[in-house]
């Protein structure tokens, strides 16, 4: 690859070494025995969330709620200003993600295994999307997540999601690593 196939990404709000990640921008979520700084932390880890806007707004009951900020550059459609279907598809992934850790005792890295969005409807123009998530069943291998996108109330919703997570245990990790 040439260094001109991404010239189009140097943009600096999105380009972040590893050699630079601090606190503001985590080198990974995985450690650490505060569940809500984890969080908090997950949605500062990936570049792609960091570049949306992407913010967790609330925790409680074991649901995660989050906001996706209405920008320009988010819209799929320049005819109608609508959301792309991608920035909802990025948000409720990685909010599920944050439900299945919340829901853990001992909170691990997850990675998805399958995720299912139904589109209700498009996201209206200039209004932040909201979401939330919740872990509903969690086993020893795989969390179970549900979630829904809206704007101004659940009732009226933009998608839904259905999502499984790989669930990483800790000790599971090292016995691995020490067998490399």
């Amino acid at each position: 690859m040439t260094d001109r196939q991404f010239s189009w990404f140097r943009d600096p709000s999105i380009m972040i070494a590893n050699s630079q990640m601090s606190q503001d921008h985590p080198a990974h979520y995985g450690e650490g025995d505060d569940v809500v700084e984890r969080i908090r932390t997950m949605m500062r880890f990936t570049p792609h969330g960091r570049a949306l806007g992407l913010e967790v707004v609330g925790m409680d009951n074991g649901k995660v709620r989050g906001r996706a900020p209405y920008k320009p550059e988010m819209v799929g459609d320049p005819e109608t200003g609508v959301i792309a279907g991608g920035v909802i598809t990025t948000f409720l992934d990685q909010l599920c993600g944050m439900a299945a850790v919340l829901a853990m005792r001992e909170p691990s890295v997850v990675a998805t295994i399958d995720l299912r969005i139904d589109y209700m409807r498009p996201a209206e123009p200039g209004n932040d999307v909201l979401a939330e998530a919740l872990c509903y069943k969690i086993g020893r291998n795989v969390a179970f997540v549900r979630a829904v996108a809206f704007e101004q109330s659940d009732e009226n919703p933009i998608a839904h999601a259905t999502a499984t997570f790989a669930v990483n245990a800790p000790a599971r990790r090292r016995a691995s690593a020490a067998h490399e």
